[in-house]
């Protein structure tokens, strides 16, 4: 018997995903009407992200009006608090509120692997990706 399961459609992809392709695709969710976030981004060739450090991979920015309490990963918090409360050793100069996990500074992923996590911005500097999304967990309020 078939079963309604939203856990299965976010681990299968079944929710949608994009193709990004060379120097300069972007896949841009940060407006304000976006209903989906990427889940998933698997690198089909070598792949670096974005060209500047503004630029690349950008973890999703909603705040607690996701749903999600204080999950750092989905908050506004910008790099200071990240390192006060997970301990964790941050671009101290950071304090932009947009947090970049992968920019232009050289880190290439291989082929074959999967990010998995909630961004809402991926530029590429070079490679090929798709990435997968899925609903905001506030899509119903967003306009």
């Amino acid at each position: 018997m078939g079963m309604n399961s939203t856990a299965t459609a976010y681990n299968f992809g079944q929710f949608g995903s994009t193709f990004l392709s060379g120097d300069g695709a972007i896949l841009d969710l940060t407006g304000a009407s976006a209903k989906y976030y990427i889940c998933a981004i698997t690198m089909i060739s070598a792949t670096k992200f974005g060209s500047t450090a503004a630029s690349g991979l950008q973890i999703l920015d909603g705040g607690k009006n996701l749903g999600m309490g204080d999950t750092h990963f989905a908050s506004t918090e910008d790099t200071q608090t990240l390192d006060t409360d997970w301990g964790a050793a941050t671009n101290a100069g950071d304090n932009d509120g947009a947090v970049v996990v992968a920019d232009g500074s050289g880190t290439e992923f291989p082929a074959g692997m999967t990010l998995y996590g909630m961004y809402d911005y991926v530029e590429l500097h070079a490679g090929d990706v798709i990435c997968y999304v899925a609903p905001r967990p506030d899509y119903r309020t967003r306009a």
